[in-house]
């Protein structure tokens, strides 16, 4: 008979891609998850991962199983915490994603006053290598159970977002540009500069993206740089120009900061997947936010 235990490591596999280290997040010895997977493959019929000595994979059907076995872990947390609620304490895992360099949330505080309430509950925390869109991904998929991100526009389906700060992008040039003294800019005056930015994902990068299609202009990344922090340290080399929020760019010698006519801007928000029930440990955190701001 399946148990859930099977399914929680079968998702551990599936997340770390690597059965001994999935053993060591479980604290299980590694011949147990193998012949816990191996057991809900017989009984499902169908091979979840393909083996080899480099890496482990997902094949279709543990694929098409992921999701179904990651909402069956949601439920029977959700019942564990209606449990615990009442009897006190809060247990189990809260899976955290965040943005690199944003100061609008002490994340370190937040986390250290979360862990002095609720010491049994088991904290993850992973910055986001694919930006914003990454982690929105994340949780939709259920990888992560909250996520601070920013997503311009409307919030995308399947996530409840709450925004914590907003911020205009400006222009960032050397001190030395030949536009470095106009009292504004718009997005045809920089058309043709090469610029640095984040990667595509991130919320600041997609927000200009579409600030210039809607303008029907074209832009060259020259560089693309995954900590937005350290943007203006390439912009003052003379390597580009930016268009980056403005908490981003304290005021130091070899640079410009020139607004913008376009009204462009980023957002940061908090956000959860709509679809599933936020756990007690997510309520918990959420109800924290406002006090590490």
């Amino acid at each position: 008979m399946m148990e859930l235990r099977h399914l929680v490591y079968f998702v551990t596999v599936a997340e770390e891609r690597n059965f001994t280290r999935a053993a060591q997040r479980l604290r299980v010895v590694q011949s147990g998850v193998s012949a816990a997977v191996r057991t809900l493959e017989r009984e499902l019929g169908a091979r979840l991962f393909e083996r080899s000595s480099q890496r482990v994979t997902l094949t279709d059907a543990g694929a098409a199983l992921l999701p179904e076995a990651r909402a069956t872990i949601d439920a029977a947390q959700a019942a564990r915490d209606a449990v615990q609620e009442v009897r006190g304490g809060l247990r189990g895992t809260l899976r955290i994603g965040t943005l690199i360099s944003v100061p609008f949330v002490d994340l370190p505080r937040l986390l250290g006053r979360f862990r002095a309430d609720h010491p049994a509950v088991d904290l993850r925390l992973r910055a986001a290598p694919t930006g914003s869109a990454g982690l929105a991904a994340s949780l939709a998929d259920g990888e992560l159970d909250v996520a601070f991100l920013s997503l311009p526009g409307r919030t995308p389906p399947g996530l409840s977002c709450r925004i914590l700060a907003e911020e205009p992008i400006v222009g960032v040039l050397p001190v030395a540009h030949r536009l470095a003294e106009r009292p504004e800019l718009t997005l045809a005056d920089l058309a043709d500069e090469p610029f640095v930015d984040s990667p595509p994902g991130y919320g600041n990068r997609t927000e200009v993206d579409r600030g210039f299609a809607a303008a029907g202009l074209h832009r060259r990344v020259a560089l693309e740089v995954a900590d937005i922090a350290t943007v203006r340290q390439y912009v003052r080399e003379g390597l580009g120009i930016a268009l980056i929020p403005r908490f981003s760019v304290p005021d130091e010698p070899g640079l410009r900061v020139v607004p913008v006519t376009t009204d462009l801007r980023w957002t940061f928000a908090v956000a959860t997947a709509s679809a599933r029930r936020p756990t007690a440990a997510v309520r918990a955190l959420l109800s924290l936010v406002d006090r590490y701001r």
